[in-house]
């Protein structure tokens, strides 16, 4: 289930002080205030680890018909990312810069964890590690980046209003350099 931290304001010298919020409700309560969807689903479809895009879209398709009529999205894909990706850290690059869309960024979470940082316009940076069963709607014009943990692995259904797809439009605010590319061990921390 998804985590929401909060961490202290970089140079506040309040390391100690950082929120963690992992009660489903409170999660939902918090990311809602911020306008961000959050969903838990029970990954009701086992799909093997290696099955093929299609296979994916085809167990979900209940559920991507569901999403698709609620938000107005036109197509799904799978994105499946794994340590032996190629050119991985080059793809890495364009998501773990600070950076906003024209339309929603909307996930499934069925394999893996990840990390998005989200930079509201009058508030902190807060983080939210997803992993397998987090469904997450990330509104259009949201100020974000987002990092793979550790195990750099993640296997997730995209949902996209323009067939296309997203581009990502980045603030060049440096904001995302502030804080460690890591899930929710003991090196995330802000950094002053």
């Amino acid at each position: 289930m998804a985590s929401v931290k909060i961490p202290p304001r970089p140079g506040s010298g309040q390391a100690d002080n950082q929120v963690t919020i992992r009660d489903r409700a409170e999660v939902t309560a918090f990311l809602a205030g911020h306008g961000i969807e959050y969903e838990r689903w029970t990954p009701e479809h086992p799909v093997a680890p290696d099955a093929s895009a299609d296979a994916v879209l085809t167990a979900y398709a209940r559920e991507i018909d569901t999403l698709k009529a609620r938000g107005g999205y036109a197509t799904a894909d799978v994105i499946d990312v794994k340590p032996e990706t190629p050119n991985l850290d080059m793809m890495l690059a364009k998501f773990n810069r600070e950076h906003w869309h024209d339309e929603d960024e909307v996930r499934f979470i069925i394999e893996g964890r990840g990390l998005f940082h989200v930079h509201p316009p009058a508030g902190e940076v807060f983080a939210i590690e997803v992993e397998a069963g987090d469904l997450i709607r990330v509104p259009r014009g949201t100020h974000h980046w987002f990092d793979l943990c550790g195990e750099k692995r993640i296997r997730a259904i995209r949902l996209f209003q323009d067939t296309a797809g997203w581009t990502p439009h980045y603030t060049e605010s440096g904001v995302d350099k502030g804080f460690e590319p890591v899930c929710f061990g003991p090196a995330y921390v802000a950094r002053g």
